[in-house]
Protein backbone atom coordinates (compact mmCIF):
# COMPACT_ATOMS: atom_id res chain seq x y z
CA UNK A 1 0.00 0.00 0.00
CA UNK A 2 1.86 2.63 -1.01
CA UNK A 3 -0.86 5.60 -1.92
CA UNK A 4 -3.44 7.59 0.17
CA UNK A 5 -5.85 6.20 -2.27
CA UNK A 6 -4.74 2.81 -1.02
CA UNK A 7 -5.40 3.10 2.32
CA UNK A 8 -8.98 4.49 1.58
CA UNK A 9 -9.43 0.95 -0.23
CA UNK A 10 -8.17 -0.99 2.47
CA UNK A 11 -10.58 0.64 5.30
CA UNK A 12 -13.35 0.23 3.39
CA UNK A 13 -12.59 -3.31 2.57
CA UNK A 14 -11.96 -3.76 6.48
CA UNK A 15 -15.41 -2.33 6.79
CA UNK A 16 -17.06 -4.30 4.65
CA UNK A 17 -16.09 -7.40 6.48
CA UNK A 18 -17.02 -5.57 9.79
CA UNK A 19 -13.14 -6.13 11.38
CA UNK A 20 -12.40 -3.03 13.51
CA UNK A 21 -9.12 -1.10 13.50
CA UNK A 22 -7.21 1.20 15.17
CA UNK A 23 -5.43 2.67 12.28
CA UNK A 24 -4.63 1.92 8.53
CA UNK A 25 -1.66 3.60 7.39
CA UNK A 26 0.64 3.32 4.24
CA UNK A 27 1.72 -0.15 4.30
CA UNK A 28 0.00 -1.32 7.82
CA UNK A 29 -3.27 -1.98 9.42
CA UNK A 30 -3.89 -2.47 13.07
CA UNK A 31 -6.72 -4.60 13.23
CA UNK A 32 -8.28 -5.44 16.60
CA UNK A 33 -8.81 -9.11 17.56
CA UNK A 34 -8.38 -12.15 16.52
CA UNK A 35 -9.43 -12.88 12.29
CA UNK A 36 -10.65 -16.20 10.76
CA UNK A 37 -8.88 -17.15 8.31
CA UNK A 38 -11.64 -17.64 6.05
CA UNK A 39 -11.54 -13.39 6.82
CA UNK A 40 -8.08 -13.16 5.95
CA UNK A 41 -8.41 -15.17 2.25
CA UNK A 42 -11.65 -12.61 2.02
CA UNK A 43 -9.81 -9.52 2.85
CA UNK A 44 -6.69 -11.24 0.53
CA UNK A 45 -9.31 -11.21 -2.43
CA UNK A 46 -10.72 -8.04 -2.57
CA UNK A 47 -7.61 -6.29 -1.84
CA UNK A 48 -5.98 -8.20 -4.91
CA UNK A 49 -9.07 -7.06 -7.04
CA UNK A 50 -8.18 -3.58 -5.96
CA UNK A 51 -4.29 -4.38 -7.17
CA UNK A 52 -3.11 -4.67 -3.63
CA UNK A 53 -1.93 -7.93 -1.47
CA UNK A 54 -1.87 -8.91 2.04
CA UNK A 55 1.50 -9.70 3.23
CA UNK A 56 2.68 -12.26 6.37
CA UNK A 57 5.58 -13.33 4.88
CA UNK A 58 8.21 -11.35 7.19
CA UNK A 59 10.79 -10.11 4.72
CA UNK A 60 7.85 -9.43 2.41
CA UNK A 61 6.51 -7.22 5.22
CA UNK A 62 10.11 -5.63 5.78
CA UNK A 63 10.98 -4.95 2.38
CA UNK A 64 7.35 -2.76 2.44
CA UNK A 65 7.87 -1.05 4.97
CA UNK A 66 11.26 0.57 3.13
CA UNK A 67 9.69 0.99 0.63
CA UNK A 68 6.91 2.89 3.10
CA UNK A 69 9.54 4.79 4.58
CA UNK A 70 10.91 5.76 1.53
CA UNK A 71 7.70 7.04 -0.04
CA UNK A 72 6.44 8.73 3.10
CA UNK A 73 10.15 10.32 3.25
CA UNK A 74 10.11 11.61 -0.58
CA UNK A 75 6.33 12.03 -1.32
CA UNK A 76 4.56 13.32 2.09
CA UNK A 77 7.37 14.82 4.46
CA UNK A 78 8.51 18.60 3.92
CA UNK A 79 11.42 18.32 6.29
CA UNK A 80 14.98 16.69 5.34
CA UNK A 81 16.25 14.08 7.81
CA UNK A 82 19.17 14.86 10.02
CA UNK A 83 21.04 11.34 9.07
CA UNK A 84 22.20 9.56 6.45
CA UNK A 85 19.33 7.56 4.42
CA UNK A 86 20.84 4.30 6.05
CA UNK A 87 20.86 5.37 9.43
CA UNK A 88 17.20 7.03 9.33
CA UNK A 89 16.24 3.34 7.97
CA UNK A 90 18.11 1.65 10.25
CA UNK A 91 16.84 3.47 13.12
CA UNK A 92 13.14 3.54 12.05
CA UNK A 93 13.21 -0.39 11.30
CA UNK A 94 15.32 -1.10 14.01
CA UNK A 95 17.48 -3.18 11.74
CA UNK A 96 21.16 -3.39 10.83
CA UNK A 97 21.00 -1.09 7.28
CA UNK A 98 23.34 -4.16 5.63
CA UNK A 99 20.56 -6.54 6.18
CA UNK A 100 17.94 -3.83 5.03
CA UNK A 101 19.90 -3.36 1.87
CA UNK A 102 20.66 -6.76 0.88
CA UNK A 103 17.02 -8.19 1.63
CA UNK A 104 15.34 -5.23 -0.46
CA UNK A 105 17.60 -5.73 -3.58
CA UNK A 106 17.50 -9.21 -3.17
CA UNK A 107 13.40 -9.14 -3.38
CA UNK A 108 13.23 -5.84 -5.53
CA UNK A 109 15.74 -6.34 -7.63
CA UNK A 110 17.13 -3.02 -6.97
CA UNK A 111 19.22 -0.80 -4.86
CA UNK A 112 17.62 1.10 -1.74
CA UNK A 113 20.04 4.05 -3.05
CA UNK A 114 18.66 3.27 -6.69
CA UNK A 115 14.97 3.46 -5.37
CA UNK A 116 15.11 6.27 -3.15
CA UNK A 117 16.71 8.14 -6.11
CA UNK A 118 13.92 7.18 -8.52
CA UNK A 119 11.11 8.53 -6.05
CA UNK A 120 13.25 11.69 -5.21
CA UNK A 121 12.56 12.33 -9.56
CA UNK A 122 9.53 11.31 -9.55
CA UNK A 123 8.85 13.81 -7.22
CA UNK A 124 10.84 15.85 -9.50
CA UNK A 125 9.25 15.62 -12.14
CA UNK A 126 5.70 16.52 -10.60
CA UNK A 127 7.25 19.46 -9.24
CA UNK A 128 8.17 20.43 -12.82
CA UNK A 129 4.96 19.42 -14.02
CA UNK A 130 3.14 21.55 -11.51
CA UNK A 131 4.50 24.49 -12.28
CA UNK A 132 4.58 26.96 -9.45
CA UNK A 133 8.55 26.55 -8.52
CA UNK A 134 11.60 27.47 -10.39
CA UNK A 135 14.33 24.55 -10.57
CA UNK A 136 16.57 26.52 -7.76
CA UNK A 137 13.30 25.98 -5.78
CA UNK A 138 12.68 22.58 -6.42
CA UNK A 139 16.53 21.66 -5.78
CA UNK A 140 15.98 23.34 -2.35
CA UNK A 141 12.51 21.62 -2.03
CA UNK A 142 14.11 18.08 -2.66
CA UNK A 143 17.29 18.82 -0.91
CA UNK A 144 19.75 18.87 -3.08
CA UNK A 145 23.01 21.08 -2.61
CA UNK A 146 22.87 22.73 -5.62
CA UNK A 147 20.61 23.21 -8.92
CA UNK A 148 23.47 21.52 -10.82
CA UNK A 149 22.92 18.58 -8.40
CA UNK A 150 19.89 18.21 -9.12
CA UNK A 151 20.01 18.57 -13.30
CA UNK A 152 22.91 15.98 -13.45
CA UNK A 153 21.06 13.67 -11.38
CA UNK A 154 17.85 14.01 -13.16
CA UNK A 155 19.68 14.33 -16.85
CA UNK A 156 21.02 10.62 -15.59
CA UNK A 157 18.09 8.90 -14.64
CA UNK A 158 15.70 10.30 -17.30
CA UNK A 159 18.36 10.72 -19.96
CA UNK A 160 16.76 14.51 -20.28
CA UNK A 161 17.37 17.46 -18.97
CA UNK A 162 15.12 19.36 -16.13
CA UNK A 163 14.39 22.16 -19.35
CA UNK A 164 13.94 19.69 -21.73
CA UNK A 165 11.66 17.69 -19.85
CA UNK A 166 9.45 20.77 -19.16
CA UNK A 167 9.04 21.60 -23.10
CA UNK A 168 7.60 17.42 -23.21
CA UNK A 169 4.09 18.01 -22.69
CA UNK A 170 3.28 14.36 -23.68
CA UNK A 171 5.64 12.98 -21.20
CA UNK A 172 4.20 11.13 -18.17
CA UNK A 173 4.72 10.40 -14.50
CA UNK A 174 4.65 7.14 -13.77
CA UNK A 175 2.61 6.12 -10.19
CA UNK A 176 3.85 5.97 -6.91
CA UNK A 177 2.96 2.15 -7.54
CA UNK A 178 5.25 1.83 -10.87
CA UNK A 179 8.40 3.27 -10.03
Amino acid sequence: MVCIRCQMVVKSELDKLGLEYTDVKIGEACIIGPVSDETLKKLDAALRKAGLQLMSNKKSILVEKITNAIIELVHYTEEQIKVNLSDYLSEKLCYDYTYLANLFSEVKGITIEKFYLKHKIEKVKELIVYDELNLSEIAYKMHYSSVAHLSNQFKKMTGLTPSHFKKLKNKRRDTLENV
